[in-house]
């Protein structure tokens, strides 16, 4: 998407000193190819479909969204946003999946005195030490879905659970959140980073007979591993539990029926009832032809979120404290409903149990069963020394 200045809105802004010098641009970088494009693509179509309800304008003034992949590779992902802050002079960015690669990029972007509005990522160390100005996160902090699951595997009285998660940052997350809220027996199983095959780990889980397992293993990792758990028999003896990333509509489509049964936790659902997410389900529906999962939600949440704040600062997205100020109001309804920002710039928000099972359309999908947590804040916002 790449909607240009028009001569009679270029006279219009010349008139008005405060507002921008040209479009506002917004330099997107996330995994559109390999096994976690998946998750990539989902952003990218909400953020598009955003930006098709915003009239391809952020606060009134018309945009340019730049696109690159980064391949999920955190070197790849650095040359790209180099040359979005220092050739293409982005306004914001946005769109990183993997907090590995968020956590490469960050300190270019921070230095750059450009505001990232990420859609996904939410490492634990931008929410507490190096927490930081220019940093917004409109999904929620890594642990934050685990903890919920974690609350839940503990009310229902499992004594025993598996953990399966990536050996990265956001994989480590995972395992802390988890556990801050579980406080029975758990064993851990890392797994590399974009692996596909589980029949060594699958070994382990049948020897040790854990009545629960939960997973993290985002994109095709996911896909993969359930396929596989199921198909090795192992589902009729334990449960399965995920956060939304693992359990959300993408996987779902690429699994279908082996992942009935399964519960996991979301901040969003696309059965929420309100008027913003209703639009924003079927309007995704209808232009994607499949249903949306929570990154399209996030991606869509930016966009909006960028509209409000450029629209609050009249254009002038140059005067960064009065943009971080539109930022922290959040003047914008989340397909959600209501959020706030905490000190650190992460959500402060409700998070929910989902089943999957079938609907009345006979789709294998997510059903919203309840609240887990209500106004819940990550664990790191203490940390956090932000000026």
């Amino acid at each position: 998407m790449s909607i240009r200045l028009t001569a009679l809105a270029a006279a219009l802004m010349l008139a008005g000193s405060v507002h921008a010098a040209g479009p506002i641009k917004v330099g997107f970088v996330s995994t559109l190819s390999g096994p976690g494009a998946g998750l990539g693509v989902d952003i990218r179509d909400g953020f598009n479909l955003g930006m098709q309800h915003l009239g391809g304008k952020l606060g009134g003034l018309p945009a340019e969204v730049l696109i690159a992949d980064d391949q999920q590779n955190p070197d790849v992902a650095k040359q790209a946003t180099d040359r979005f802050l220092k050739r293409d002079k982005v306004d914001f960015m946005t769109g990183i999946v993997f907090s590995n690669i968020m956590l490469t990029v960050g300190p270019a972007v921070f230095q750059n005195q450009t505001f990232y509005i990420s859609a996904n990522a939410g490492p634990s160390q931008y929410a507490g030490e190096q927490c930081n100005p220019f940093f917004f996160n409109v999904a929620w902090q890594n642990d934050n879905l685990h903890e919920a699951v974690g609350k839940v595997v503990q009310d229902k009285g499992f004594k025993n659970v598996m953990i399966v998660t990536p050996n990265y940052p956001g994989g480590k997350d995972a395992v802390s959140g988890f556990k801050r809220f579980y406080k029975g027996k758990t064993e851990e199983m890392y797994t590399k980073l974009g692996q596909l095959d589980y029949a060594a780990e699958l070994a382990q889980i049948r020897a040790a007979k854990p009545d629960a397992l939960f997973f993290f293993l985002p994109g095709g990792m996911g896909i993969n591993f359930v396929k596989q758990f199921v198909a090795a028999g192992l589902s009729r003896d334990t449960q399965l539990f995920a956060p939304g990333f693992s359990a959300d509509e993408d996987v779902i489509k690429a699994v279908g029926e082996p992942m009935m049964g399964m519960f996991n936790s979301s901040h969003w659902a696309h059965d929420m009832d309100n008027a913003e997410n209703k639009r924003f389900v079927a309007d995704f529906q209808k232009t994607y032809g499949r249903l949306p999962s929570l990154y399209a939600s996030q991606g869509y949440d930016a966009a909006l979120m960028m509209d409000a704040a450029v629209r609050d600062v009249k254009g002038n997205v140059g005067d960064k404290k009065a943009l971080q100020k539109a930022l922290e109001a959040k003047r914008f309804k989340s397909v959600r409903g209501e959020f706030k920002f905490n000190s650190n710039h992460y959500p402060v928000q409700n998070y929910y149990l989902r089943a999957i099972g079938k609907d009345a359309q006979g789709r294998v999908t997510n059903k919203t069963m309840g609240t887990i947590f209500t106004n819940h804040a990550d664990a790191y916002a203490a940390q956090c020394k932000m000026k």
